[in-house]
């Protein structure tokens, strides 16, 4: 919610049309009357990203009442920090709803619009999670590896049917200082702060960036992860040492 909330008075501060959806209505009615004092019209929906019928509904909503959605930032994204077998299958299964298909959901709501008007621009909002991988998080990775799968192919199959007015962007931060990761710490440098991060997006989505990373070295380290031997690449592992608090040696499946 925290991103989503920066983001959402980014736009505002752009004298944006905003359409809210979130799972809190505290929380997205909050986020509007912020929205609204910067001067932005906005319309709020409870919605639960993980439920594909909630998002289709609500998207009919939208077109019928308020009109063509031009930007989709795809934010929602949850977490659980566990090793693999400690983490239970409800929580497996909800990472995947929400990371991941409900992006797809949202997209094949919005999309046929903006193919029709070779207009739009899609984020999707992943993680350095979705390029690098951290034990105690062989979930949440795994769906975030596919959100940034599901970004690049989605580029591409744009491209390849000639749709080019449709721009895509993905983001992928390191830790972001939001609460959802409890102690986070890497020796590669600071924890970010929601403001930069959504920042550094806006920058991406105003001049159509196609990847963005924060902080933009990790584009140096996914080139030497492919062009360094395993080794090497095992000490750069030791040398960055990310941490955080997690569930270790529960053993669950319920």
């Amino acid at each position: 919610m925290a991103s989503g909330r920066a983001t959402a008075l980014e736009f505002a501060k752009r004298q944006s049309r905003l359409v809210l959806w979130d799972i809190n209505k505290h929380g997205v009615e909050e986020t509007a009357a912020e929205c609204e004092k910067l001067g932005a019209t906005v319309q709020t929906f409870v919605v639960d990203c993980s439920k594909r019928e909630e998002i289709y509904s609500t998207a009919e909503k939208v077109k019928k009442d308020i009109g063509d959605v031009t930007i989709l930032v795809n934010n929602a994204g949850v977490i659980t920090a566990a090793d693999f077998l400690s983490t239970q299958d409800h929580q497996i299964e909800r990472m995947f709803d929400v990371n991941i298909l409900g992006h797809m959901w949202t997209t094949r709501a919005f999309l046929p619009v903006m193919m029709n008007n070779n207009y739009g621009h899609i984020v999707t909002v992943a993680s350095a999670a979705g390029h690098f991988v951290v034990p105690y998080m062989v979930t949440y990775c795994s769906s975030k590896f596919a959100a940034v799968g599901f970004h690049k192919a989605l580029t591409e199959e744009l491209s390849a049917l000639g749709k080019d007015g449709i721009k895509t962007t993905c983001l992928c931060p390191v830790f972001i200082n939001t609460g959802f990761v409890k102690n986070p710490s890497t020796r590669l440098g600071k924890i970010l702060e929601i403001e930069e991060v959504v920042e550094t997006l806006m920058e991406g989505i105003v001049t159509n960036k196609n990847m963005v990373f924060v902080p933009p070295n990790q584009s140096v380290a996914l080139l030497l992860e492919r062009v360094f031997p395993e080794r090497a690449l095992n000490l750069l592992k030791k040398m960055s040492e990310v941490k955080f608090d997690a569930v270790i040696g529960q053993r669950s499946t319920q």
